[in-house]
């Protein structure tokens, strides 16, 4: 089973992504678009609260699993 992932803002998720590689590189209204050297662009929500499965998605697009996000966490 995976570790219950902790409900996190837009900005720690982009500050715990920038741990990976990911930059930010340009915003649409509530929509920070993130780009990695390697991997695929990602879209991030700048809201106070970012869903579980929100979050689920974006991790899977980033290529992380919920373990390799929470060491990247702390």
């Amino acid at each position: 089973m995976s570790p219950k992932l902790p409900v996190v803002s837009g900005n720690q998720l982009i500050k715990t992504l920038a741990k990976d590689g990911y930059y930010v590189h340009d915003q649409k209204g509530s929509h920070i678009h993130l780009r990695h050297p390697t991997k695929r662009p990602l879209t991030v929500p700048n809201h106070h609260e970012i869903s579980r499965g929100t979050l689920k998605a974006i991790l899977r697009e980033a290529e992380l699993t919920p373990d390799e996000y929470l060491e990247l966490l702390k």
